[in-house]
């Protein structure tokens, strides 16, 4: 059994805590660095897009998992950094530039969309996102002399100094290396004074402001830190295309991404992973069932987006801490076996809001 106790600062400000967290995470990473020998070439394509889903949803949850800004708009996000990337890329930009370029360009998008939203919080925001997600799609879809309209935009291969990176293997690779340096920029942003101050904005804005905290600023850095990394994870999922359209990037695109997040787990980067790993498998299992089940008995539109909505209201209805709340109550279970109790992760009344006031 294990009790962990602060004894100093540093504890809570730790990458990984324990020794035991390191050899988990290692192991796992050997795993999937050897993945690839031993998947199909479907398979590993499937899985590389789990990657890219993954990469967007810890941009969501920087916003709205961390900061808890709801955005509904995050699909226009990916759309602006997949069409940044192209077109940078068609312009004769390295992708190893391109990349990052357009993560910086769609950083700069969602600093314009957070600064005049400051006053606005919840529903109100979630409006104003989902119309930005709409005036990109108009956008993207009536501008052809630069994104070609509704006929969308061819994306040039991939290549890292002459090394072609777009076979299934090195795409995978690819995708795995970004993902690892999106998760730990993210992790060692909430390590710091910045990830703290999101932290304190979620939890109760009037506080924050109480203790000091610019609310303004950091409400404007979220939108800028969330739309880069969604950005970054465009360029690639572009290259996963291979061809892009405004209706990619629709509606239907944010929800998912606001799917995985609460599936996955609010305020938790392993929810984010684990929700685009849920997201990303859930059209191979309807797949499946399709074919095993007898004709006509699953409906052949809408299918998708009935599931999605009910996944997200059981999940907000038994299970409010998502796959990542499930994890740890597991975890706890093999931890403190025989002693774990149903009751441990029971929540307490609330008698006292600060948010109130706010």
């Amino acid at each position: 059994m294990r009790f962990p106790f602060i004894t100093e600062y540093r504890d809570d400000l730790r990458l990984l805590r324990y020794r035991s967290d390191w050899w988990s995470y290692g192991a796992l990473l050997a795993v999937l660095l050897v993945l690839p020998a031993v998947l199909g070439r479907f398979y590993l394509g499937e899985v590389a897009f789990i990657f890219v889903l993954a990469i967007a949803a810890v941009g969501l949850m920087t916003l709205t998992g961390f900061t808890g800004l709801v955005s509904l708009g995050h699909g226009a996000f990916l759309g602006v950094g997949a069409y940044a990337h192209a077109l940078l890329m068609a312009n004769g930009v390295p992708f190893v530039v391109a990349l990052p370029a357009a993560g910086v360009a769609t950083a700069a998008i969602g600093v314009a969309v957070g600064f005049p939203t400051l006053r606005l919080s919840g529903l109100y925001l979630a409006i104003a996102t989902l119309a930005f997600s709409v005036i990109v799609e108009h956008v993207l879809g009536h501008w052809r002399s630069l994104t070609g309209g509704f006929l969308g935009l061819t994306v040039q291969r991939p290549d890292l100094f002459g090394w072609s990176l777009a076979g299934r293997t090195e795409f995978y690779y690819l995708c795995l290396a970004v993902l690892a340096g999106v998760v730990l920029a993210a992790r060692n942003l909430l390590r710091s004074e910045t990830g703290r101050a999101f932290i304190a904005l979620r939890d109760s804005e009037t506080a924050a402001a109480a203790f000091g905290v610019n609310v303004a600023w950091y409400k404007t850095l979220a939108f800028a830190v969330s739309a880069g990394v969604t950005g970054i994870a465009g360029g690639l999922y572009a290259h996963k295309l291979g061809h892009i359209t405004p209706e990619a990037f629709g509606l239907f695109t944010s929800l998912e991404l606001v799917l995985m997040v609460v599936v996955g787990g609010l305020g938790s980067l392993r929810g984010a992973v684990l929700g685009a790993i849920f997201v990303g498998a859930l059209p191979q299992v309807i797949a499946f069932f399709r074919d095993v089940l007898p004709k006509g008995f699953l409906p052949t539109t809408g299918l998708e987006l009935t599931l999605y909505g009910g996944i997200l209201v059981l999940f907000l209805l038994f299970e409010p801490d998502g796959l990542n709340g499930r994890w740890l109550k597991i975890k706890a279970l093999f931890q403190t076996f025989p002693l774990y109790r149903r009751r441990t992760f029971q929540r307490t009344k609330t008698y006292m809001r600060s948010e109130r006031y706010r």
